[in-house]
């Protein structure tokens, strides 16, 4: 792990105190202006051609959802998108969250006009475990994200609750009194220790919210696409030995 992340870019200065502080007390750390202008343009363009291309078969290889558009298996689907499992910032967060770790799926969502709103949610079925955090996720704001648009809100610190959602309240699709909606521009990347309560709000507005999701999960555990299934030839062989680490497919 740490030859993987040193090959990649991550030293120990990669995140600051501050940084890791909030992380930890919080939950979640925001990185402004991570992708270009000119990544978001390929990102959206590649996106939009393969929702053309899979039809009603967009996203089968993890999830469908009602009222967006969902791709998944992006590590196949062009080279654009492996910043999401290979920037420096966002691998040293996830291993200070979870110690050894691996790709579990990247995936897209786009919240459609009017649509959009999750029930809070952790991305783990319980509290976190005596032995640790066991999932860490990231998103990757392909449009700015405002208070109208379907912006994903957090509840701060309850990564830390004894709790789940569904059990500690009587309606997660409900306004939480600690939410925090992340609001912020396109090319920003929020890496979350994903034991936080999240989910995505209504989208408000005429046109779609669209974000990556690149979901890490520690080393031992099973992947939400199993990278050895589905990794291609051809883009395991464009893949730098630590990059086929984190997807464990080395």
């Amino acid at each position: 792990m740490a030859t993987a992340l040193a090959e990649l870019g991550v030293t120990e200065a990669t995140l600051d105190t501050e940084t890791r502080d909030h992380l930890d007390q919080y939950g979640y750390a925001v990185f402004s202006g991570v992708l270009s202008d000119a990544e978001l343009a390929a990102i959206r363009a590649r996106l939009a051609e393969r929702l053309v291309i899979e039809g009603d078969q967009a996203g089968l290889e993890v999830h469908q959802e009602a009222g967006t558009n969902r791709l998944a298996d992006l590590v196949n689907k062009g080279p654009m998108f492996r910043p999401c499992f290979t920037d420096p910032r966002v691998l040293a967060c996830t291993f200070h969250v979870l110690g050894d770790f691996k790709l579990s799926s990247l995936n897209f969502r786009e919240a459609l006009p009017g649509q959009g709103l999750q029930a809070l949610h952790a991305d783990y079925g319980g509290p976190a475990p005596d032995s640790g955090f066991q999932v860490c996720n990231s998103i990757w704001l392909l449009d700015d994200f405002t208070a109208d648009n379907g912006a994903t809100r957090v509840v701060p610190g309850s990564h830390r609750a004894d709790t789940v959602p569904r059990l500690a309240m009587p309606d997660p699709t409900a306004a939480h009194p600690d939410e925090v909606l992340l609001i912020a521009p396109a090319g920003t990347v929020v890496v979350f220790n994903s034991h936080l309560w999240h989910g995505g709000t209504v989208n408000r507005t005429d046109r779609p919210r669209r974000a990556l999701h690149s979901y890490f999960a520690r080393r031992e555990r099973g992947q939400q696409t199993d990278q050895k299934k589905y990794l291609r030839p051809e883009t395991r062989a464009d893949l730098s030995p630590a990059a086929r680490f984190i997807l464990d497919v080395e």
